[in-house]
Parts: C-alpha cells; sequence; structure tokens
C-alpha cells in the first residue's frame, strides 16, 4: 500500500510559500511557509512539515496501542495522544514527546504503561523516527 502528498512552492526561502495537498483530500492546498515552520510560536498561521510529523506519529502510535490493548483482552473506552515534535533550526527533527491518556477498564496502569512503551517502539511512524528521541508519558484515566 503506498500513500501521497503533494508539496507546491513558490519564491525563495524566507518568502515564498507553498500549499500541501494529500491523497485523501482531507488536506487540499494547505498553507505553509518559513514563518509557520520557525517563527510563529502560536502555529496558528499555517502549517508545517513538523506538525504532520507529529499527527502521523500520534495517530500512529494511538492505533499500534488500541491494537495491543484489545489483544490483551482491554480494548480501550477512549485513547487520546499528542505528539509533540520538535525542529531545531540548522540542526534539524530532534524529538517526538509523545503524551498519552487513556480509559482501559480493567486493566492495571503497570500493564497499561507496558502495553503503550510497546506501541511507542512498534508503530510504524515510531521506527521511521528512529533517528530522534522518542518519549512517551503514559497516563490511565480511572
Amino acid at each position: 500500500m503506498k500513500r501521497t502528498a503533494t508539496a507546491v512552492w513558490s519564491g525563495d526561502l524566507k518568502t515564498g510559500n507553498g500549499a500541501i495537498s494529500m491523497q485523501s483530500g482531507v488536506i487540499k492546498d494547505s498553507p505553509y511557509t518559513f514563518k509557520a515552520r520557525f517563527e510563529d510560536e502560536s502555529g496558528k498561521s499555517a502549517t508545517n512539515p513538523e506538525e504532520l510529523i507529529a499527527a502521523a506519529h500520534a495517530s500512529c502510535f494511538t492505533m499500534q496501542l488500541s491494537h495491543f490493548l484489545a489483544e490483551a483482552g482491554h480494548p480501550a473506552t477512549k485513547l487520546t495522544t499528542t505528539a509533540e515534535v520538535e525542529v531545531k533550526p540548522g540542526v534539524g527533527i530532534t524529538k517526538s514527546a509523545l503524551t498519552l491518556t487513556g480509559k482501559v477498564p480493567g486493566m492495571s496502569a503497570a500493564d497499561f504503561t507496558a502495553a503503550a512503551q510497546k506501541a511507542k517502539a512498534g508503530c510504524p511512524v515510531s521506527k521511521a523516527l528512529a533517528a530522534i528521541e522518542i518519549t512517551l508519558d503514559a497516563k490511565l484515566e480511572s
């Protein structure tokens, strides 16, 4: 299975602009700029590659964890994951920090954490990001 995304850019790095589209059509001609990537701390002016990587990592990890939990006989009521991807200009992407909260009836906190660690190591996006630091903060809600 293959998936595609297309990026179009016009102009130079600092003053140019671009648009990103995805095969699914969920994102179509979404703008991205140097400012959005390196200067706008609010993250509201446009998307950027790191935000897209964060979305991919959070969703992949959460799906992988849901599989492990169901496989262990404890399907989740709800899993919420935030991925915060860090980029340092001149260095590159250095970290993805996963923050997870889950409602999983009948599962101990220790078993939940173990399953989350297994998902962190096993999800395909984590494997693709093996060159950077990946952290996980997992919390089981009652």
